[in-house]
C-alpha cells in the first residue's frame, strides 16, 4: 500500500467511523493539504465502505450551486456527493435526531433520472434523461467539529450528505424549471425564500455539471437514480421534534420531522 492509499483508507475509515458514531472530528486539513482528487477519492472510499454494510447508491448530490450557499461555507467550487438507499427518508416521514452531530435542512429540486448521464452534455440531453422532477429536502451533517471545513475537507466528507426527502413528481417536460419560487418552514415559521433560479441560473446546468462529474470520476448516473440539484437558499439548523416543510411553485411540497 502506498503513502496515498494508506492516507486515503485512514480518512474514509475516520469519516466513516464519525458519520456511524455522530461524533464530530477534527477537519483533514489540519493535518495534512490533499489534492480535490485525493479528497474525492477519500469520499469514494468511505461510499464504498456503506455499500459493503449492504447499502446502494441512489444517486448523487450537487453542492455549492448557489451564491448564497458558496458565501454561507466561504468556498468558491462547485463539488458533489453519493447519495446511497440508506439516506433516503420517506416524504412526511421522521428520522432520528441522535443520528446526527449538527443537523441543518435546505431545500432542492431534484431530477429522476431515465437514461444514462456521464461526461459532457448538452442542455436538451440533460432534458430527455429526465422522466421528472420533485421538491426535495436535504438534511446535510458535517462530520467536522463546529461544522467548520475546507473545499478538500467537505468533499472528503461526501459533501455533508447525511438524509434526503423527495415530494412527489411530476413530469420534466410539463414544467419550466428555471425560475420557481421556493419556501421553506420549519413548524410552520418561515425561515427561508429563494427561487430555483439561485441554482447556477437554471437548475438544468446543475445536473449538467452532474454528468461531467461523473465523466471525470468514472462512474455513470443510472436509470432511476435522483439527483439533488442544490439548494436555492442558505442551509437553517433544525432542532429535535420540528418538522421542516419545503415548497417550490407547481411541485407538490415536501416535508420531513427531526425525531
Amino acid at each position: 500500500m502506498t503513502i496515498m492509499e494508506a492516507f486515503v483508507e485512514d480518512e474514509a475509515g475516520r469519516l466513516f467511523s464519525a458519520m456511524r458514531g455522530a461524533r464530530p472530528v477534527e477537519q483533514v486539513s489540519l493535518t495534512s493539504s490533499p489534492t480535490i482528487e485525493q479528497a474525492y477519492a477519500v469520499q469514494a472510499r468511505a461510499i464504498q465502505l456503506r455499500l459493503e454494510e449492504g447499502e446502494t447508491l441512489v444517486g448523487m448530490k450537487m453542492g455549492f450551486t448557489s451564491r448564497a450557499k458558496m458565501e454561507q461555507m466561504g468556498v468558491s467550487e462547485m463539488i458533489f456527493g453519493r447519495l446511497t438507499d440508506a439516506m433516503q427518508a420517506e416524504n412526511g416521514g421522521a428520522v432520528p435526531r441522535a443520528r446526527f452531530i449538527h443537523p441543518r435542512v435546505e431545500p432542492e429540486i431534484a431530477f429522476h433520472i431515465c437514461q444514462p448521464l456521464s461526461g459532457e452534455i448538452s442542455r436538451e440531453e440533460a432534458q430527455r434523461a429526465v422522466s421528472g422532477v420533485c421538491a426535495a429536502i436535504e438534511l446535510i451533517d458535517s462530520r467536522y467539529r463546529d461544522f467548520r471545513f475546507s473545499l478538500t475537507d467537505v468533499v472528503a466528507d461526501n459533501s455533508s450528505s447525511a438524509t434526503f426527502a423527495l415530494g412527489a413528481s411530476l413530469p420534466a417536460s410539463d414544467l419550466a424549471i428555471e425560475s420557481l419560487g421556493v419556501a421553506m418552514s420549519i413548524d410552520g415559521q418561515p425561515v427561508q425564500i429563494g427561487s430555483t433560479a439561485a441554482i447556477l441560473g437554471d437548475p438544468w446546468l446543475s445536473l449538467i455539471e452532474a454528468a461531467r462529474f461523473a465523466g471525470k470520476y468514472g462512474f455513470t448516473l443510472a436509470p432511476g437514480q435522483v439527483v439533488l440539484a442544490g439548494a436555492a437558499t442558505e442551509a437553517v439548523p433544525i432542532a429535535q421534534g420540528s418538522t421542516v416543510v419545503a415548497e417550490i411553485d407547481e411541485l407538490p411540497p415536501v416535508s420531513l420531522r427531526l425525531a
